[in-house]
């Protein structure tokens, strides 16, 4: 995979996955979530991962601490953090994995906490899960992580129920439980969602803070305007496959993928010509239990050829320096021409 860039620490990846599978099962049907990825995180770097709802973003971050649920599972590659495989790890060692090694916090805070122990025991607890001090001494230090967290009289916050913070309050409260521990890789999912902008600017500075600190963080977002901010390489995820990887300045200045060209055009911008009118992605995204063995984004593609119907899907290449895409007609120009519109399906 790419190197970090000149904005990115240099150095060997922290994580490194391989052609990565997850999949659903039942009955009838396979799912398939996480479809042959392979990616690296760099210490110190925030890694976006990018894509629509249900394509497979969540499930990637989930596999990372293998922690897939039932009908789930990982069926095949390699998830390995300092050498070590993830999923050749026993029960005891994943558990040790988690939380201090490799945290995640969830798209939704409050129920990512436990309704029934209070904000500090929550905090409290992983502290003691993980070390040998006491009680007193992982009370205190919870404390100190509400309050590093901006958190406004940390001691009395400690004695509240998720059900008595706000959401922006349950997520720095998320945050400050993942990093107990002072995990080397945050896998942040969606962690700005259902929350206002004030708020949401409060959370990437602690994002910021962390990275700052040397933390690895693989944002899982649907908002490009936090990836902008935020990401120093991004991933752009399609149906279980990433289709473009590329630092963050050469993504938005030149998408390669008709995919990302089209969800770069339905971002509002301030110099719109027509500012009445936001370009869409056409069409539906793939039913993910039928992806046909050619690439799924044809179906919806403005500049799709014979060879994108015919061929296995493309896989993830380099097309210039520091820059890969997944697809046999990838973008040269701003936008597509007038003969590329009339492709559409």
């Amino acid at each position: 995979m790419l190197p970090p860039t000149s904005s990115t620490p240099h150095g060997e990846p922290i994580l490194k996955i391989e052609d990565l599978r997850t999949q659903y099962h039942d009955k009838k049907t396979v799912l398939k979530a996480v479809d042959g990825v392979s990616l690296d995180l760099y210490p110190g770097e925030i890694l976006g991962l990018v894509g629509e709802s249900g394509c497979g973003k969540t499930t990637l971050g989930l596999s990372i601490l293998n922690l897939i649920p039932h009908p789930g599972s990982i069926d095949s590659g390699r998830i390995m953090f300092r050498g070590r495989n993830v999923l050749d790890m026993s029960g005891t060692e994943l558990r040790d994995l988690r939380g201090r090694d490799i945290s995640m916090i969830f798209q939704d805070p409050v129920a990512g906490l436990n309704p029934v122990l209070s904000v500090g025991d929550q905090v409290q607890e992983i502290i003691t899960a993980h070390s040998g001090i006491d009680r007193r001494a992982a009370r205190r230090r919870a404390t100190e992580l509400l309050a590093d967290m901006g958190l406004a009289d940390p001691e009395r916050l400690a004695g509240r129920y998720p059900f008595q913070l706000s959401g922006g309050m349950a997520q720095r409260v998320m945050i400050a439980t993942a990093m107990a521990l002072k995990p080397a890789i945050l896998i942040a999912d969606e962690p700005t969602s259902a929350l206002d902008m004030t708020v949401q600017a409060q959370i990437l500075e602690e994002l910021r803070k962390l990275r700052n600190q040397g933390v690895a963080i693989l944002l899982i977002t649907h908002d490009l305007g936090v990836v902008a901010q935020m990401a120093d390489r991004v991933l752009v995820m399609y149906a279980g496959r990433l289709a473009e990887e590329s630092n963050v300045d050469m993504l938005f200045d030149r998408p390669r993928h008709p995919y990302t060209w089209a969800l770069l055009q339905s971002l509002p911008r301030l110099d719109n010509q027509d500012p009445g009118r936001l370009r869409q992605v056409h069409g539906r995204p793939p039913d993910m239990t039928k992806l046909p063995d050619q690439c799924a984004f044809a179906p919806r593609c403005p500049k799709v050829r014979n060879e994108c119907r015919q061929l296995d899907s493309p896989p993830l290449a380099p097309i210039e320096p520091g820059h890969l895409v997944a697809c046999y007609n990838p973008m040269y120009h701003a936008q597509p021409s007038d003969d590329d519109e009339d492709n559409e399906d």
